[in-house]
């Protein structure tokens, strides 16, 4: 008993809240990501794990072009075109070589790590706001989140208008139902590469945000990148349906993965104001997500339980009677 009582007064609520910005600006870039991984796990029903690459080569990509000498707004540019080559890549070894998508994607994943490794020329480049001009900074906190959700903003407003398009449709055609798609005459194995192609971009372009954020590149910054969207892509999918229910439309829904990314690295947040033990953080990220996966599952199994209860309740009356 005294030991939780001097545990519970080691916290400090105070140090929790002046946290609470950093993370909800890392999880806004996160959630950015996480859009990046609901084109291919929602819509298209792809399976890809080459983001946990493509992240860390938008980062290595723009912290290379800063350090000669090149202006920002097209170190991102080139780290987007970067991530689009990399999903394109994804989709060929899918598509054309007939690999299945998981193993398409980590082939693609392991191959990113030696490419960005060569693009950064070691495992670490920083590039620190004092010697580079930077589109977001931790240096700015308040200016950062403002940054983070206008791009939140600008890039849900061209994802909602270009899924609304001729060529966003067959995408979403090809991820609801491929064999149909075929037999009306779409070329899934084009809308499998151009959505990977515009995943990986998107996540490319969190990537590189996330590097300017935190000042540095790593050839690793991208590991776990993958489990770290899907929470973004679930928490937000749950929330979004328990406020909204039906009415969640396409645009809320992508609107609530990022609102799932802020509230996946506020829990982070909870959990390192607790003490955890940092080597756990994997362990905590795998629980979080394994139980909003299985929050939807559990809910169906509910109603369905109700169901049959009230099926069985009306049979018996009638029986009574």
């Amino acid at each position: 008993m005294d030991v939780l009582i001097s545990y519970f007064s080691s916290l400090n609520p105070m140090a929790f809240f002046s946290a609470l910005p950093g993370n909800i600006a890392q999880g806004i870039i996160w959630g950015l990501m996480g859009l990046g991984v609901f084109v291919t796990y929602k819509l298209l029903n792809f399976a890809d794990l080459s983001v946990d690459g493509s992240f860390a080569t938008g980062g290595a990509v723009t912290a290379i072009m800063l350090v000669n000498g090149y202006p920002i707004w097209s170190a991102i540019i080139v780290s987007v075109l970067a991530g689009i080559a990399a999903g394109i890549i994804t989709g060929v070894l899918h598509t054309s070589f007939g690999i299945p998508d998981i193993l398409a994607g980590i082939l693609t994943q392991i191959a990113l790590y030696s490419v960005n490794l060569n693009i950064l020329g070691k495992s670490n480049l920083p590039i620190s706001y004092r010697n580079y001009q930077l589109a977001i900074s931790a240096s700015n906190i308040n200016n950062a989140i403002l940054i983070a959700l206008c791009i939140s903003a600008v890039l849900i407003i061209l994802m909602y208008w270009y899924f609304g398009t001729e060529q966003g449709s067959t995408i979403r055609s090809t991820g609801a139902n491929p064999a149909m798609s075929k037999a009306q005459g779409i070329n899934i194995n084009t809308a499998k590469i151009i959505a990977l192609a515009l995943s990986n971009g998107i996540v490319a372009f969190s990537g590189s945000l996330f590097a300017q954020y935190q000042g540095f590149a790593d050839v690793n910054m991208g590991r776990g990148a993958i489990v770290i969207g899907l929470a973004a892509v679930i928490i937000g999918e749950v929330l979004g349906e328990a406020i909204f229910r039906k009415h969640a439309n396409f645009i809320i829904r992508m609107a609530f993965v990022i609102v799932g990314g802020i509230l996946y690295y506020i829990a982070m947040g909870i959990v390192l104001w607790l003490k955890m033990p940092t080597d756990d953080t994997k362990l905590f990220t795998a629980v979080i997500v394994a139980i909003f996966l299985a929050v939807p599952n559990l809910r169906k199994m509910k109603s369905n339980s109700f169901k049959k209860v009230a099926k069985q309740n009306a049979k018996s009356d009638k029986e009574g009677k």
